[in-house]
């Protein structure tokens, strides 16, 4: 039975590059540790299709380092919401992509529709082994050793599943999908009712070949037919966040569709001459998979699994503990730990409104020069779990050659298809003019990630307060040199915030951008202060956005004259406003203003490229401002920032 439906991330693309990159958090688009310009593995964890000079290097903990073994990675670490409603954490979110987006098409137009599709995916910091989510050290891709096909039927034991993990599982490689994520998708027989125009599926029969991917490319453990479509079908890893949708009309079906309201049904089988049921099936829809002895059941998204409570009374109890959560007794997506309900934390639904405006062909701010961007509430996990997690961006960009959103497969082959692989066309006197059309790059799908962060819960002292993230985004570079990624910014860089809310600043860096050959499409170098290739930052107060010079911690226009200090990464208990100072003046590099010496250099150079954090609240309205003392110059984005207290 063929499953009909239609291509609802997007339908018709041009035949252009539409990158997107995320700028924070921090976008990997396939890097690792580079000290190239370009991305040395384009295929080494997910499908970007983006300029292989994008992306930025994973986090390193201490200056000297450059991230070849595991623990000289440097994680960036947030806290998660709090248990009560309006406890929650916002963190900006800050993208651009290339094609533009947005744009009232009769007084406001753009050259294209577009829309941008925000996840997530979670795992407890308690995963070991195989199946942990890593940056890793290599970057090579993950193998993959696929199961036996006996008569076009994949089935193998469970002894031949484990030994196919374990040769093909690498714990320098990095790791996000798990690989038995890949495993349902190679297994898995394709929606043969999605319109392919006139590429030829028609002798690949599972889910790893589409129309974008009809040579069946493997990137990481990413499966292709999920990543071109949205919403999918099937039961998925990554949570939704937010959709930015063509138009406001189209919100209602993305919200009903999501997994995350929405439950998603997969065939269940056992492995071969066992009992013991599979991760996964050859067969994607109900009629087929009763038919062949297979149990079609219904899986629901989550957030967390509260593991103590092992009954469904045990689990409607906790509805009470946990009035601010979604608590279902439920079945969570099957990746071999068996089909039973457990006690499940739901997603809430997906957010989604209209595509903000963006400049075609321009890879910058939006309207109002004002950036892209969302800002997210961190989840909270009431099973008090610390979490993993990476984030993940998909832009796609569509014209109105033909109606994306009925078309299906009812269309397909050169007889039936309205678009063709470069078709010539007539035009007046001129016999043929060929049209650039690449059919497989008609439904595009372009994406960015980023490395892997921890999502820990709250100190108790701050489990009821709004608290507000403060970072920084891009990495060293003049702006030819780091593009299409972005120079040295805070994020955001006017944060309106209210006396009795919290500021996290933290940030993390590299040591490794320096931008050499091979280059790519662009210039290579890394101009900036200090030693070559290093990310350093820090916060200085100063009176006012047009200057370029700092103020005295006890200046009235400095903010840190007006602070309430409630926690520090780099101490035991809350510090003294003179022990915070020191520590965002030096990246961390200081903890205490008594012990401040002439030992750090003073460009940061013998700093950390990653400052782990601290809370305060500022406890006067007004504007503050600071800035950066090693790449506020020429060379380099002007990189200041304001606090606007209400």
């Amino acid at each position: 039975m063929w499953l009909r439906i239609a291509c609802i991330l997007g339908c018709v693309f041009l035949l252009v590059h539409g990158d997107t990159y995320l700028h924070y958090p921090r976008g990997s688009n396939n890097r690792l540790r580079e000290q190239s310009a370009n991305r040395n593995n384009g295929n080494r964890v997910f499908d970007s299709q983006n300029n292989n000079r994008g992306g930025y290097n994973v986090g390193i903990k201490e200056a000297g380092q450059n991230g070849d073994q595991e623990n000289e990675q440097y994680q960036q670490e947030y806290f998660q919401s709090g248990g009560k409603k309006a406890a929650k954490t916002y963190m900006p979110i800050r993208w651009t992509s290339q094609h533009g987006s947005g744009g009232d098409e009769d007084t406001a137009p753009n050259k294209l529709n577009s829309n941008f599709v925000i996840q997530a995916m979670f795992q407890p910091s308690t995963a070991t082994s195989y199946g942990r989510m890593r940056d890793g050290t290599s970057q090579q891709t993950q193998g993959y050793q696929r199961p036996q096909s006996r008569n076009g039927i994949y089935k193998d034991t469970q002894n031949s599943f484990y030994g196919r993990k374990r040769n093909s599982v690498r714990p320098d490689k990095v790791l996000q999908e798990p690989f038995e994520w890949y495993d349902k998708c190679y297994t898995r027989q394709r929606n043969k009712g999605l319109f392919t125009a006139d590429q030829n599926l028609q002798n690949r029969r599972t889910a790893i070949y589409t129309r974008q991917n009809p040579n069946g490319q493997r990137r990481g453990y990413e499966c292709p037919e999920e990543r071109d479509h949205f919403p999918y079908w099937h039961p998925s890893p990554w949570v939704d966040i937010m959709i930015y949708a063509k138009n406001a009309s189209m919100c209602d079906y993305y919200k009903k569709n999501s997994f995350n309201t929405a439950n998603k049904w997969e065939c269940v089988e056992n492995f071969l001459g066992s009992n013991q049921e599979s991760h996964y099936s050859n067969y994607n829809n109900r009629e087929d998979c009763l038919t062949r002895g297979g149990k079609w059941l219904e899986f629901t998204q989550f957030l967390d699994i509260l593991d103590d409570a092992t009954t469904e009374a045990a689990c409607n109890a906790k509805k009470t503990v946990h009035p601010q959560s979604i608590i279902e007794w439920a079945r969570p997506m099957n990746f071999g730990q068996g089909t039973q309900k457990r006690c499940l934390v739901k997603p809430p639904p997906i957010e989604c409104a209209e595509m903000p405006f963006g400049r075609v062909n321009h890879l910058g701010n939006g309207a109002g020069l004002e950036e892209i961007g969302y800002n997210w509430a961190i989840p909270h996990f009431p099973s008090g779990r610390t979490m993993g997690a990476v984030f993940r961006t998909r832009y796609n960009i569509t014209t109105d050659d033909y109606d994306g959103w009925n078309i299906d497969s009812r269309f397909n082959g050169k007889d039936n298809s309205p678009v063709l692989q470069n078709p010539d066309t007539y035009f007046g006197a001129q016999k043929e003019m060929r049209l650039a059309i690449n059919t497989a790059q008609f439904g595009r799908t372009f994406q960015d990630r980023s490395h892997k962060m921890w999502l820990k819960p709250r100190p108790a002292a701050m489990a009821e307060d709004v608290i507000r993230i403060v970072s920084v985004q891009g990495k060293r570079g003049n702006i030819v040199q780091t593009y299409p990624a972005v120079e040295y910014d805070f994020v955001p860089r006017n944060l309106e915030v209210k006396t009795n809310e919290l500021i996290h600043t933290l940030w993390t860096g590299s040591n490794t951008h320096n931008n050499n050959q091979p280059g790519g499409d662009g210039q290579t170098g890394d101009d900036g202060e200090g030693q070559g290739g290093t990310d350093r930052n820090n916060i200085v107060g100063m009176k006012n956005r047009l200057d370029n010079w700092p103020v005295p911690d006890d200046h009235p226009n400095n903010f840190l004259k007006h602070i309430e200090v409630k926690w520090s990464a780099y101490s035991d208990a809350a510090p003294s406003t003179g022990d915070l100072g020191v520590q965002l003046a030096s990246s961390g590099y200081f903890k205490k203003y008594a012990n401040v010496d002439g030992s750090m250099q003073n460009q940061l150079n013998n700093a950390s490229p990653s400052f782990k954090g601290a809370i305060f609240k500022i406890t006067k309205k007004g504007e503050y401002h600071y800035m950066c003392t090693r790449n506020n110059n020429f060379s380099n984005r002007s990189q200041k920032g304001s606090f606007i207290v209400k």
